[in-house]
């Protein structure tokens, strides 16, 4: 059996109220929740949240609430493994047993079913504790700059200043979408390590939302993909 974990916590603050915030004409939670069930790989999905509302959404878009969660585990500290590990451990005292488990953030608009079922794919048919979304950085971090203590730029990595940028290494970054993993791993091993493996989504299918900015670039790029068909 496979579950997927839909963390949303009440208390954005940068975006009020973002996981269920209207984009592009449903609550932001329901883009991810509508994924998860679209892919067809998990026997449950649920959305771990302290806030009420949030959970009412969750429901009304095919989402199970279980619990709610803790407000030790709702702070602006606590990380997204110890979310998950908490759901896991919550489904087994009721009995619920899962052998993968995926984490799929709320404000994840672009992932879609296809992506999710190619993961777990991924992940099945290969030796790995994890697979997550990655992107390429749109331009060489090997030619980095800093502002330096009297205001002068200087190169971070200074050896690679006359490198052209197409001969420097590709550099990744975490895309924020989702990380589908063996149950037992979570918590007991790292997400970001080798034994992990990436999943590569195009630039033009990333975007963190933690700004207004943020959130209307998501938008225009939202509208664009649904115009040319890819979502």
């Amino acid at each position: 059996m496979n579950l997927a974990v839909i963390p949303a916590r009440g208390g954005s603050k940068r975006i009020p109220r973002k996981n269920i915030k209207n984009f592009c004409g449903k609550p932001m939670i329901a883009w991810s929740i509508q994924a998860a069930l679209a892919s067809n790989c998990f026997d449950k999905v649920i959305v771990s949240t302290d806030d009420l509302e949030i959970a009412d959404i969750a429901e009304q878009y095919g989402a199970s609430i279980p619990f709610i969660r803790p407000a030790t585990l709702s702070d602006d500290y606590t990380g997204t493994t110890a979310v998950v590990r908490h759901a896991i451990d919550s489904l087994n005292s009721m009995g619920e047993d899962y052998a993968l488990t995926a984490c799929i953030y709320a404000t994840a608009p672009f992932v879609s079913g296809l992506l999710l079922k190619e993961a777990m794919s991924r992940l099945t048919n290969h030796v790995s504790d994890f697979v997550f979304s990655v992107t390429e950085f749109s331009y060489p971090i090997q030619r980095a700059l800093r502002i330096n203590s009297s205001g002068r730029v200087e190169m971070m990595n200074p050896e690679y200043g006359s490198s052209r940028s197409q001969d420097l290494e590709p550099a990744y970054h975490d895309a924020g979408q989702f990380y589908v993993g063996k149950t037992a791993s979570w918590g007991t091993k790292g997400v970001l390590s080798t034994d992990s493996l990436p999943f590569v989504l195009p630039n033009y299918r990333v975007q963190d939302i933690d700004t207004p900015d943020d959130w209307k670039r998501a938008e225009l790029m939202f509208r664009a993909l649904q115009a040319s068909g890819e979502l």
